[in-house]
């Protein structure tokens, strides 16, 4: 183990001299994040059970799977014993029965949605719903496949040793959803989270029954071992970011790498995802990585790490979870992207949710930060508006008001001044602007399940609602949190909205200027933008205009420019868009565009065939 390590330690140094281009497929990608547990109950037998909870005796004997289309904010008998307050008193403890057999079986819709990359949060072995409590890497959850309690006596047997791990009925349905994605031309990346495990994960309990005898007694930042002679345990450990049950795993003694031992198992975790019959051909493995606090793990871990993937796969994709700017971060790592949250989703919420911001300053803010990154890294970079870590999309921008900046005052849990209603027309019609926005920008697009559907939440835990399906009937979301008021919202899939989002998926699929182009301002004026995206002499131009009334932008030229004509606008009732204007005051004409509000709206130059010979009386 040790003489491969240092083997691909070697090829790592060599390997990330310059930062490594995406694979082709991920330039091009449109992404759709899975929160497993909240998607879709496919096999109701295997629902957890009060004893698999991470925090079972909090609960009572009569905790139950929570009903898929229960009003969100209606509490269970179990809650309300727990105590009054929605947040503090069992929605953590609630569990949907979210499998990979609901992903499965829904297959086709992410398909008919026209996404090409699916990004799955942890299906690893966790007590939590969100699984970044690892239990184990090379195990997926009992409870997302068809027989948990066999899978658990299956493994009982195990070691550190890679040839004596099994492979459960959990596990083998995995690969047969990635078997079942590929069929389909869908990428399947999965999150790995290697700076803690849950208290659960083999080796912690290991450490925590044999103390300094533990063979693995290194592997974690221990900083109080327990004193047989005392009745009490005085065994103590760094929990991430205070917080116990995510126990945090050692480093080198310089910091510059994780624990010899970790890195090993990490690495033999990663092979098994990645080539899982271990015949060097990848193509019944996943696709790539999404690592989880990427900024918490040394960059020594993450060269020889993503050196690795590279050799398993070299088509394969590697994306750090970074919130700031990530340009740095990618260069000495190794990874091909981040979850582009700097460049994009930041600047865009104190645009046109907040209203903190003026046009000039998210159009240079958005160019600057895009421009940061290599030509070839940019069209990869993932563009996430929203996820499992913010609220959702309509939230935000019904609550754009509070001004709190992105993920900040995102819930109830924060202020009561938030609004947990569903969006109005006027509030959709700007999701609408701000998904084409984002389809028309560099990047790969990212949806975050159900936000195609319609779904509304706050942050955490209000952002993980059961998915909304077309084919179940939901109760209203009648009741609220923590005595705000609301009236009853009607729950629905949204079909216009998913068509909408499924033709903005579309235009980008079928336009390489939108996938590939360069990016350039062409104007900033008052509330409303205009991008330029040009490819091999082909351009678009991207109008962005999300105030509340109509707006006139300028376009720079030396005479009369040349018309435009609309490919999509992201309003039915947006009324006929121009491909010219002219704007007179006293003797000046200038041209431009006329945005209605709320409104995205992607040109296009004419060509002959739009012009009419015979004028408007054709």
């Amino acid at each position: 183990m040790t003489a491969r390590l240092l083997a691909l330690a070697a090829l790592a140094a060599s390997a990330v001299a310059a930062q490594p281009a995406p694979p082709a497929w991920a330039q091009d990608a449109v992404w759709y994040q899975v929160f497993p547990e909240r998607f879709s109950n496919g096999d109701p037998a295997n629902d957890p059970t009060r004893a698999s909870l991470e925090n079972s005796d909090a609960v009572g004997d009569d905790w139950a799977v929570t009903p898929w289309t229960a009003d969100w904010y209606a509490r269970a008998p179990w809650e309300e014993a727990r105590g009054p307050d929605f947040y503090d008193d069992g929605v953590f403890d609630r569990r949907l029965g979210g499998d990979l057999q609901g992903v499965l079986d829904r297959v086709p819709y992410l398909d008919s949605l026209g996404v090409t990359a699916v990004y799955l949060n942890p299906v690893f072995w966790a007590a939590s719903l969100h699984k970044y409590d690892a239990t184990s890497y090379h195990h997926v959850d009992p409870f997302f496949g068809p027989d948990p309690q066999g899978d658990i006596a299956m493994v009982a047997g195990e070691t550190a040793d890679p040839a004596t791990w099994v492979w459960t009925s959990a596990d083998r349905l995995f690969l047969d959803l990635v078997a079942a994605f590929h069929a389909r031309g869908i990428r399947v990346v999965i999150d790995g989270v290697f700076n803690h495990t849950g208290t659960r994960f083999w080796a912690f309990q290991d450490v925590r029954r044999n103390q300094q005898a533990s063979r693995y007694a290194d592997w974690y930042e221990v900083t109080a071992w327990d004193d047989p002679a005392t009745p009490e345990s005085e065994f103590d450990w760094n929990g991430w970011w205070g917080y116990k049950p995510l126990a945090v795993l050692a480093n080198t003694a310089d910091g510059a790498d994780l624990h010899p031992g970790v890195k090993a198992h990490v690495f033999d975790a990663t092979r098994r995802w990645m080539d899982p019959d271990g015949d060097g051909n990848p193509a019944d493995g996943v696709d790539g990585w999404r690592l989880d606090v990427a900024g918490e793990v040394p960059d020594g871990f993450w060269r020889d790490w993503t050196a690795l993937v590279a050799e398993v796969n070299p088509n394969a994709i590697t994306i750090a979870e970074e919130w700031g700017d990530a340009p740095g971060t990618l260069a000495r790592t190794g990874f091909h992207s981040t979850m582009n949250y700097h460049a994009l989703a930041i600047p865009l919420d104190a645009f046109a949710f907040d209203g903190r911001t003026d046009a000039a300053t998210f159009a240079r803010e958005v160019t600057e930060r895009f421009e940061a990154f290599p030509d070839a890294t940019r069209p990869a970079l993932m563009n996430v508006l929203a996820g499992h870590d913010t609220d959702r999309l309509a939230s935000m921008i019904v609550n754009g008001r509070l001004g709190g900046g992105y993920d900040r005052l995102a819930g109830p849990r924060d202020t009561t001044a938030y609004l947990v209603r569903a969006p109005r027309k006027n509030e959709r019609d700007l999701q609408r602007a701000v998904v084409l926005l984002q389809m028309a920008l560099p990047g790969a697009p990212h949806v975050y399940y159900g936000d195609e559907a319609g779904m509304w939440g706050a942050d955490d835990p209000d952002d993980r609602k059961p998915m909304v399906w077309p084919d179940l009937t939901y109760e209203p979301e009648a009741s609220a949190p923590r005595g705000l008021a609301r009236e009853p919202d009607p729950v629905a899939f949204d079909r216009d909205l998913f068509a909408f989002t499924r033709g903005a998926i579309a235009l980008r699929q079928s336009d390489a200027v939108l996938r590939r182009g360069s990016l350039a301002t062409v104007a900033a004026h008052e509330r409303a933008v205009a991008f330029e995206r040009v490819l091999d002499g082909d351009r678009r131009v991207v109008a962005f205009n999300p105030g509340g009334t109509s707006a006139f932008v300028p376009i720079p030229s030396d005479g009369v420019p040349a018309p435009l004509v609309p490919m999509m606008v992201s309003r039915d009732d947006a009324g006929r868009i121009a491909g010219l204007v002219v704007q007179l005051d006293e003797e000046t004409a200038t041209y431009g565009l006329r945005i209605p509000p709320r409104t995205t709206v992607v040109f296009r130059p004419a060509d002959p065939a739009d012009v009419r010979p015979r004028g408007l009386d054709e």
